[in-house]
């Protein structure tokens, strides 16, 4: 019904990924594989609504705190997660990083510990440290049974008086891991016992392939929050705009005074309230074929590492369109490899080092866009490492 597979041209559109790619990787005209963001067009529906507010010459100031906006978002929680989530306490946001730093302002103090699951979303270092807190990592370990919590670390680090907030990554970059209800239960029973904050960015959490469990407290007091938006899902995140659940009455008016006395960000852009209206009431057929498109992007990239890489072991992830591929068995130098990439085979692909320690080692191959594009991509990668072993 949809098509993936149509090469758009991005070039000279402002585009970060194909216009600036040589900010990152010191050359122009690379075929990027980089930030997350799709090569795909968004959706009809969005386009459709967006065209038709167009149609109306006048762009002021706009509101997002009206049944239409929040309805949206609590109805897709309810029929695509079979989530109850109270419209009293959704909060808009221009981004999900802005509502995050807001809320850890609140939570601790300057020198406190934020605890993260690593490798981790480079922006959760940058902001973390921007804020003068202490990245906390709990290291997550590859198994065949995908990505584990070492439950014993996670709980000494909780205990420390110093540690007052869990950032939660659901699902989670650049792994893929989709929490089960358990794992993320038990978070909850301890987080309480220790008496610390959870902030839960779930951006990635419309494009899963297995279940995915919004965080809604577990049982836990009021301090936590639920952080996400339309952008990744349906690719708009020019569009601008991020909402949260936040349950705390104090958290939240604090949060929504700092949002319009203190920086003045309270009016959004109508194209983005219009926008994620639109994708969350109408989008989800479209979504659905995305999913199944990528998932098959994903599965041909498992398919072709087995056949000429097959010691690589590439496990499809529970979710995102990121290919989170482990080399270390290759005993590679990876600056030598991103070298070759760049200087003979044109391509950028995303270092695994960019998110930490935890992913020294690892590519990060982003196969938001269509197979021909994931099929060169792959292609160069094969042939970079195949050169650097000889």
């Amino acid at each position: 019904m949809f098509t993936f597979s149509e090469q758009i041209n991005r070039k000279g559109s402002y585009c970060t990924q194909w216009d600036y790619v040589a900010d990152r990787f010191g050359e122009a005209d690379l075929l990027p594989f980089t930030i997350s963001d799709m090569d795909f067009a968004a959706p009809p529906v969005v386009m459709n609504a967006l065209k038709s507010r167009m149609e109306h010459p006048v762009f002021g100031y706009s509101r997002w705190d009206h049944s239409d906006f929040k309805g949206a978002i609590t109805d897709w929680f309810k029929h695509r997660f079979n989530a109850e989530l109270d419209g009293n306490h959704l909060v808009y946001g221009p981004s999900v990083i802005y509502i995050i730093s807001q809320l850890i302002r609140q939570w601790s103090s300057a020198g406190e510990g934020i605890i993260i699951h690593t490798p981790a979303y480079d922006a959760f270092d940058k902001m973390i440290l921007g804020l003068e807190r202490t990245i906390i990592p709990n290291q997550l370990s590859p198994s065949s049974d995908g990505y584990q919590i070492d439950w014993n670390v996670f709980e000494a680090q909780l205990s420390d008086p110093n540690n007052t907030i869990l950032l939660l990554c659901s699902p989670h970059n650049p792994t893929g891991k989709v929490w089960s209800y358990e794992e993320l239960k038990r978070m909850a029973v301890l987080c309480e016992k220790y008496h610390v904050a959870v902030i839960s960015d779930e951006i990635h959490m419309d494009i899963c392939f297995k279940p995915h469990t919004p965080w809604q407290g577990f049982g836990m007091g009021t301090r936590w929050a639920l952080v996400s938006s339309a952008s990744k899902s349906f690719n708009i995140p020019a569009l601008n705009g991020s909402y949260a659940f936040i349950t705390d009455d104090i958290a939240r008016e604090n949060y929504l005074f700092n949002l319009k006395q203190v920086d003045g960000l309270s009016s959004p852009s109508i194209l983005g309230v219009i926008g994620l209206m639109a994708a969350y009431q109408e989008g989800g057929p479209w979504l659905d074929e995305l999913k199944s498109y990528l998932y098959e992007n994903h599965r041909y990239v498992q398919e072709m590492l087995a056949k000429e890489l097959p010691s690589i072991g590439y496990q499809i992830p529970d979710s995102t369109y990121l290919a989170w591929i482990d080399l270390s068995s290759l005993s590679l130098d990876m600056d030598a490899l991103n070298q070759c990439l760049i200087k003979s085979h044109k391509v950028a692909i995303m270092q695994g080092s960019t998110y930490g320690i935890a992913g020294k080692g690892f590519v990060r191959l982003n196969l938001g866009c269509p197979r021909i594009k994931v099929e060169q991509g792959l292609t160069a990668l094969i042939f970079a490492i195949k050169e650097l072993s000889l």
